[in-house]
């Protein structure tokens, strides 16, 4: 699945639901609040996760309640909020705002959670490998080493200008969705998943079911923002699982992940 959603009226952008894409597993959308404005979510079945992705609002729900801000996707870090079932989450936004929903089915109870940036796991992978032309930066915020309890994971890649990223051409078992933007809206690269191939554009979404590979690259002079977000499969969790074609194993050297000390 890729697709180029917009935002309708309500100041919403659906990226994927279940109803829809029953493979992918999740409801996904982005919400765009102007200030002022203010948008709950709660379920008796789903957990639920907001991150924030620009402007500034306060997070609230049970344990929680507290503003956060974010100005700049590549020099800001995000703050995220993660819910169970049952949990009423609300967001307001004290500036214009956006930020991106994630929610799966998941019958444990567990507290809730605020990630704040200095929780953020910033890593960075590929550098010096292939002339570095696949060098990327990743923001994780929680996946199953330290939230094992959850259905999903959640994070952003940093893709810099002209370079390659989730290379090699590679899959899982779970299913994952890309939400992509630029910080210029004539930005471009392309997307790969399987054989086929897609322009991705500002505000576009890539969905990759369970054994599709997917690989992208950005344009020179348009570093690519990426929300990615997986849902465990029951009995069989996302552990960082990598399943490279084997035509591209000669290229699969031991990659490197280095922390980034800078928070």
């Amino acid at each position: 699945m890729f697709a180029y959603p917009q935002y309708d009226q309500r100041g919403e952008k659906v990226l994927c639901t279940v109803k829809d894409n029953p493979e992918l597993l999740q409801d996904i959308s982005v919400f765009q609040l102007k200030k002022g404005q203010k948008k709950e979510f709660l379920s008796a079945t789903n957990e639920s996760v907001v991150l924030l992705i620009d402007g500034k609002v306060r997070f609230t729900c049970d344990t929680v309640d507290e503003e956060a801000e974010r100005h700049g996707l590549f020099n800001d870090y995000p703050t995220t909020v993660h819910v169970c079932k049952g949990v009423r989450l609300g967001v307001e936004a004290v500036e214009d705002s956006r930020f991106i929903w994630q929610s799966t089915e998941n019958d444990r109870i567990f507290p809730s959670k605020i990630y704040r940036k200095k929780d953020v796991i910033r890593t960075v992978s590929c550098e010096g490998m292939w002339e570095n032309t696949a060098v990327r930066d990743v923001n994780t915020i929680f996946d199953y080493s330290n939230a094992p309890y959850s259905n999903l994971v959640i994070g952003e890649v940093l893709a810099r200008q002209g370079r390659w990223w989730s290379y090699v051409p590679h899959s899982h078992p779970q299913p994952e969705v890309y939400y992509y933007e630029f910080e210029r809206p004539e930005g471009f690269g392309a997307c790969f998943i399987g054989e086929e191939a897609h322009t991705v554009k500002d505000g576009s979404v890539g969905g990759f079911v369970g054994g599709k590979t997917h690989v992208q690259v950005t344009a020179p002079g348009f570093p690519m923002y990426n929300v990615w977000m997986i849902r465990h499969l029951d009995g069989n969790p996302w552990e960082k699982t990598r399943v490279v074609d084997p035509r591209y194993e000669w290229l699969d050297k031991e990659l490197v992940f280095k922390p980034i000390e800078d928070k």
